[in-house]
């Protein structure tokens, strides 16, 4: 199955932007986004974690396991982690997550997969109500040295703390193919960042309204790609003509570089760019058929 491909010349791009007199398109969630009688239900569960990778941050991360995982039965679960996991996780919010693996899962659109959803690490003890987007008062945050630094430090996080720890509960795939990795706005650069480093580890990539534009450098990454030898990565982008322009650069064009760049490259990809700004309307609306492609069988 093929998403719609909605690769908008440049130019337009930016008439869009300059003109600012549109207004962003609402996308609505499909039926693969609501609940379905007679679909089983996964169980979701909230953790918090100190990380040593990270020291001196906590933060909570949700464990989604599907109706049908067997901890008797030898199957290892596919594995798929969330950046800002709080707003994944959310039945309620703009991407809904858990709803959607329901459904894929019970129709055998996408392997029996279990999902982590992590939130980024904030300086405190203790946390004294759940994480949302900003920080409290007097909390720092972590999230752009995780999220926006172009290293292989977050997949390290990822790797020696986050899976191992669940990994010791269930049984989690250790094949690269089987693992993606999805993140909105920086934390949609940090899923490409972990891939990009450690293609022995993720190799499905989901990015929306990803930041690949100057916080920390990630406006090199176009060119990155095209002067670096293809890596075994499946990539979907998606973004929208009202995303952000500020001093960081333009996310509109900085996504369409990327998917320049990654036809370029030769990649396995699809750019899906609309109309939206920059929130988890249009990824939310567009995820099971984004999931379906992620997860096809075959080239």
């Amino acid at each position: 199955m093929k998403l719609p491909l909605f690769i908008l010349p440049v130019l337009l791009g930016v008439s869009l932007l300059v003109g600012e007199e549109t207004k962003p398109v609402e996308y609505p969630l499909g039926p693969d986004s609501q609940r379905k009688e007679g679909v089983p239900k996964g169980t979701v569960s909230k953790h918090t974690w100190k990380s040593r990778i990270y020291p001196g941050t906590i933060r909570e991360y949700y464990l989604y396991v599907p109706s049908q995982y067997q901890k008797d039965d030898s199957e290892k679960a596919a594995v798929m982690v969330f950046q800002d996991g709080h707003a994944y996780v959310d039945e309620k919010g703009q991407v809904r997550v858990p709803i959607v693996f329901d459904n894929l899962i019970a129709e055998g659109s996408m392997p029996l997969t279990i999902a982590i959803f992590v939130n980024p690490g904030w300086f405190a003890d203790k946390l004294d109500a759940p994480q949302k987007w900003k920080a409290p008062k007097g909390v720092g945050s972590n999230r752009a040295v995780e999220y926006d630094t172009l290293s292989p430090t977050y997949a390290e996080f990822i790797e020696k703390e986050i899976l191992a720890k669940v990994g010791k509960e269930y049984r989690l795939t250790d094949d690269p193919e089987m693992r993606a990795i999805c993140g909105m706005s920086s934390g949609g650069i940090c899923a490409f960042t972990v891939a990009w480093e450690r293609p022995d580890f993720f190799r499905k990539v989901l990015s929306h309204i990803g930041s690949f534009t100057n916080i920390r450098g990630g406006h090199v990454y176009p060119a990155l790609i095209r002067k670096t030898e293809k890596k075994p990565l499946r990539v979907v982008l998606q973004d929208g003509s009202h995303d952000l322009d500020n001093a960081h650069g333009n996310w509109p064009l900085a996504n369409q570089q990327m998917a320049a760049a990654l036809k370029f490259a030769g990649y396995d990809y699809q750019f899906v760019f609309g109309d939206g700004a920059h929130n988890g309307n249009h990824g939310g609306a567009i995820l099971p058929d984004s999931l379906r492609w992620l997860w096809r069988a075959g080239e």
